[in-house]
């Protein structure tokens, strides 16, 4: 068989991340990454990048389990390599407190991440109104160095990238073998994907440096993340909200809050604001079909609606895509044969 062509659409982190899995682990595959917009202007870009998974109702929780160990896995040996800085990657420690203990008070996550276990009263005397906590150290993966950094990665393992608008995925399907879907939020549009929806986020790029340590208050509306040149903070998770323009009022409620946990906030300085929308649906959509394009069956594989689980999911689901484009191959084999 020829090279197999595959094009990925969507230049997010789990785009970029099904792209470098993909060629890395097929070298007989030619795989092109076409996007609108890269780095600084995607979603991913605005995420805080801290590695923290959400709970998805209808997927098995040993595959989501296996979905966050596989991405922790993935950047933790970039963490704990030279790479770190150049990446945007690095270890981060700190708490997540309740005002009421939570049902799941030891989460399907917490062997994965590094020494978790439950505050002591002592430490949550810091935290008047909350009488519940776990501390432990996740990882922080910034971004905007790290999304350039993969694209790089991809380049050099012989991918090719190209800037342009996708329309329809039709518009792919006499160029390329295997169509890969990262398009998040413009899935409700190429795919007509009526189960998607936005979820706005705000948050803040603060000048903190005598900050360490993260908080993150229950459920993660209000948020401390220290990175490797500002602090995080937020946020706010407005369903179905469209709108891309930062909302001053946000702005008060979220330094208020942050300021509550961390009232040495009240000292620091505003850098930078950002507003992005999370592609949120029940749950992500990682799987394959085949599409009737162009008078022919073209496999389709699908990875997207992450949600606020994009950073945190991107390369344990990017690893199961990869084991989709197998599949599709395996099948186009078999038809060539008959």
């Amino acid at each position: 068989m020829n090279r197999v062509r595959v094009v990925v659409v969507g230049a997010g982190v789990i785009g970029f991340s099904t792209a470098v899995c993909i060629t890395e682990a097929l070298p007989f595959c030619s795989v092109t990454l076409l996007a609108e917009k890269f780095s600084p202007d995607t979603t991913s870009d605005v995420a805080a990048g801290i590695l923290f998974p959400p709970k998805f109702p209808d997927i098995p929780l040993q595959r989501q389990r296996g979905w966050f160990k596989d991405s922790f896995d993935h950047l933790l040996a970039i963490a704990c390599s030279p790479h770190s800085p150049e990446a945007g990657v690095m270890l981060s420690s700190g708490c997540q407190i309740f005002k009421e203990p939570p049902v799941d008070k030891k989460p399907f996550w917490s062997e994965s991440v590094i020494g978790f276990r439950l505050m002591t009263d002592h430490e949550l005397k810091r935290f008047p109104d909350h009488k519940f906590g776990q501390a432990f150290t996740t990882i922080k993966c910034e971004c905007s160095t790290y999304l350039p950094w993969l694209e790089q990665r991809f380049r050099k393992a012989g991918g090719q990238v190209e800037q342009r608008k996708v329309s329809s995925l039709e518009e792919l399907s006499n160029s390329y073998n295997i169509i890969v879907n990262c398009s998040g939020l413009g899935s409700k549009v190429l795919v007509g994907d009526t189960q998607i929806y936005p979820v706005r986020g705000q948050v803040l790029k603060m000048e903190a440096p005598w900050l360490h340590h993260f908080i993150r208050e229950e459920e993660g509306k209000t948020y401390i993340y220290p990175g490797i040149y500002s602090v995080t903070v937020g946020g706010t998770k407005q369903e179905g909200d469209w709108r891309l323009q930062v909302d001053e009022g946000d702005t008060k409620s979220i330094l208020e809050r942050c300021c509550r946990l961390e009232p040495s906030l009240s000292k620091a300085k505003v850098l930078s604001k950002w507003v992005g929308l999370r592609p949120s649906r029940r749950n992500p959509r990682v799987e394959r079909e085949l599409v009737h394009m162009q008078g022919r069956r073209v496999p389709v594989v699908h990875n997207y609606g992450h949600g606020s689980g994009g950073v945190t999911l991107a390369w344990g689901t990017a690893l199961d895509a990869v084991g989709l484009v197998k599949q599709c191959i395996q099948e186009m084999q078999l038809q060539a044969k008959l």
